[in-house]
């Protein structure tokens, strides 16, 4: 079958990597796509968020399957606008209707969501700028650190904790009044802070039926010893060493059981991924937030450790058959390290040669803000390269990681060098 994915991201290298890999996968297209998904698949120069060029793309070339990768189109209603189209209602797509979307596209909607399903959350309430005062009377109720989080998409970037009740409220006024994330925080969620360890649990559904994928953990911040600004992430590891038995079981039934079935049961039209990030408070696991795609960098160490045939299972999510398919997962470890320019997650530069990639050994690639320009690849985001590597330990994955890091580079490569530090 003919396939397309839709992004640039190195989450969406990886998706071509393993979805190249299948014999059932005869043509396969990446819009936009970078220079990672060059060598493995047709890119397209089209934008995520352009469905009738995407239509048209589809159209042209026979495209059984589409991949979304990141939430924006979602969010912006792909999927019904594929459902909606006559020419195109029989083309399946992977990601979430726009109702279910909802769940990452408002952070009001998903605690609503949760509290009804009985789900365990933080405590919250949400404020608007014609209830500002309100919100600062709220966080005087709170113990701090204060949790605040513009309500729509920031690119990841909409998440304030602060310790100081007053800074807190400046930035409510900041963020309500003056508009500091624009339409995503004209309402806000003030949440009670929840103190543990975090990690990344994914689940893929077709609707009615679920799998669980291998937990993850991202590393947030762009500084050693989780310091400084949030990033988009700079690492992950797989599994998680801290997830015994015991606790993934509490997730399955306390958070991932009650999760799919109050979907059903509130009419949210749901297949693909379900990436639900976990804090694990004493024995507990809680729920952060929900997002309605892979998570990235973290599928860069979730889909090497899945044996499956990736096209197989992306048919059952599309046709209903999931609770048909078993999953198999290598019991090794991985790890994936993040390349950045330097200066993100603020302003930095672009048009950076990389050089140093014939030279990589027993570890992945994976492309993020890469392109290929005249023959040579060059840096084009924030996020420029995902180095992955397998071990019988994370530590050795680690390890093997940066030991081939050390043969790249670009002018003013920047990348943590403590991932996996805290376990």
């Amino acid at each position: 079958m003919n396939i397309l994915i839709l992004g640039s991201g190195g989450r969406e290298h990886t998706f071509a990597w393993k979805i190249s890999q299948s014999p059932l996968c005869e043509k396969l297209f990446v819009a936009p796509g970078n220079s990672g998904t060059a060598n493995i698949a047709t890119n397209v120069n089209i934008g995520v968020n352009d469905f009738e060029s995407i239509k048209h793309l589809v159209l042209e070339n026979g495209i059984q399957l589409v991949v979304v990768g990141p939430e924006d189109p979602l969010v912006n209603g792909i999927h019904d606008f594929f459902l909606n189209d006559d020419a195109l209602k029989k083309v399946s797509v992977i990601g979430p209707q726009k109702a279910a979307a909802e769940l990452e596209g408002s952070k009001e909607f998903a605690k609503e969501f949760l509290y009804r399903h009985n789900i365990p959350t933080a405590a919250y309430k949400s404020f608007t700028k014609d209830s500002v005062a309100e919100g600062y009377a709220f966080l005087e109720t709170l113990k701090p650190p204060y949790v605040l989080k513009a309500d729509g998409l920031a690119a990841g970037k909409g998440v304030v904790i602060l310790n100081d009740v007053n800074e807190a409220k400046a930035e409510l006024k900041s963020m309500l009044v003056d508009a500091k994330f624009g339409q995503a925080s004209t309402k806000v969620v003030i949440e009670e802070f929840l103190d543990g360890i975090e990690l990344s649990c994914f689940v893929l559904t077709d609707g009615e039926n679920y799998k669980i994928l291998p937990t993850a953990k991202d590393y947030k911040r762009i500084g050693e010893g989780d310091t400084g600004l949030n990033t988009g992430g700079m690492g992950a590891v797989s599994p998680v060493p801290f997830a015994t038995d015991d606790f993934l079981n509490k997730i399955e039934e306390r958070i991932v059981k009650p999760t799919i079935k109050g979907l059903k049961k509130d009419n949210l039209p749901y297949v693909g991924f379900v990436f639900i990030g976990i804090i694990k408070v004493g024995d507990d696991p809680k729920v952060i937030e929900y997002n309605v795609r892979m998570g990235d960098p973290e599928t860069e160490v979730v889909l090497p450790r899945l044996k499956n045939d990736f096209v197989e299972i992306l048919q059952a999510m599309a046709n209903g058959s999931l609770d048909r398919v078993q999953i198999e997962i290598d019991p090794r470890a991985a790890t994936t390290i993040m390349l950045v320019s330097g200066g993100y997650p603020e302003a930095y530069e672009k048009g950076k040669e990389i050089t140093g990639m014939d030279a990589i050994e027993g570890s992945i690639p994976f492309h993020a803000g890469a392109q290929l320009q005249d023959g040579k690849v060059i840096t084009s985001g924030g996020r420029v390269m995902a180095i992955t590597s397998y071990g019988n330990t994370y530590e050795e994955a680690i390890k093997k990681s940066y030991q081939n890091i050390e043969k790249l580079h670009f002018d003013k490569m920047y990348y943590r060098k403590d991932i996996g530090f805290d376990l």
